[in-house]
């Protein structure tokens, strides 16, 4: 039990939500569009993803300890800052590097196995793209999170390639409804990152990762956050008047309350620690309902 809670700690598991949330999407738009639900081929689509967002989270503590970058940041949170399991000596460099390509050599089964059964090869292009992604988010020679493009790229990740290829496991057939949807979905979870990079900021410029919060200097790139989170509630608003989603989706303006919370904690503590850390989390909690209910809103289309 003890080994199970250890690995549990070293691939983060908690933080799965920022990609199972936009597998449930997925899955939702297809059977809100195609009136069809394939339950095994969710099912490994979903193990298939947490096993990708697992070995990326190892194979990141790996090389974000190969470059010095965890044993100098004095200032990690439980949100950000890495496992620290390396750095706490309870499992070995080697064993999360080689743990982490065990993962991503699960999950390329799962999804072969899942290309296999679907038409063209989508699930394949998507899935190479999930896996150069997430090893080379802080591999050399790319080290794509230590560049002011490590945003954009979970954007993407976590956005338009798991919700369009959960969406076309089942469907398997083009639309631009679901891509229009991971938008906000996307944007929620970069802005988990993006937050959770303000207590980094001292240790992510001593290493030379340049994010966006590093580029941009603590006091502007604030003002992308919020900037942002408001620009989630307008792309669906949008999105509903373009009949490009169903005006049941409307609901996540009860989210509401908990965006203007983290914006407000945001602003009077971006330069602070353990004060921004109910920004942080409330963020999660955005996302978690935010997507919830925005998946509520497309079955609600389809039953009502």
């Amino acid at each position: 039990m003890n080994k199970i809670k250890l690995w549990a700690k070293a691939i983060r598991a908690p933080f799965f939500t920022a990609s199972v949330i936009s597998v449930i999407l997925g899955g939702v738009i297809a059977w809100n569009i195609t009136g069809e639900f394939h339950l095994l081929n969710f099912i490994l689509t979903t193990i298939g993803v947490i096993l990708v967002h697992a070995g990326t989270n190892l194979i990141n503590d790996y090389f974000d300890h190969r470059s010095n970058l965890d044993e100098i940041n004095i200032n990690h949170t439980p949100f950000s800052g890495g496992s620290r399991v390396i750095q706490e000596n309870e499992i070995t460099p080697n064993a999360m590097f080689i743990a982490g390509l065990g993962t991503f050599i699960l999950a390329a089964i799962i999804g072969f196995y899942l290309n296999s059964v679907t038409s063209g090869n989508v699930i394949l292009y998507i899935g190479i793209t999930g896996f150069f992604i997430g090893y080379f988010y802080t591999a050399k020679p790319l080290k794509l999170g230590y560049t002011a493009l490590g945003e954009l790229i979970t954007v993407i990740a976590c956005g338009p390639l798991i919700v369009y290829g959960s969406y076309y496991v089942i469907a398997q057939i083009h639309a631009i409804q679901p891509m229009f949807a991971s938008i906000p979905i996307g944007i929620l979870v970069g802005l988990i990152l993006y937050i959770n990079e303000f207590p980094d900021h001292e240790a992510d410029k001593k290493v030379g990762k340049k994010t966006l919060v590093v580029v941009l200097g603590k006091a502007r790139a604030i003002k992308l956050f919020y900037f942002f989170m408001v620009f989630n509630y307008v792309w669906v608003i949008f999105g509903i008047i373009l009949n490009l989603l169903p005006l049941y989706t409307i609901i996540i303006l009860l989210t509401l309350p908990i965006c203007f919370k983290a914006i407000n904690v945001a602003r009077n503590n971006y330069d602070k620690i353990k004060e921004l850390l109910p920004a942080n989390a409330s963020t999660i909690g955005l996302h978690l309902l935010f997507g919830i209910l925005f998946s509520i809103g497309f079955a609600l289309d389809k039953i009502l």
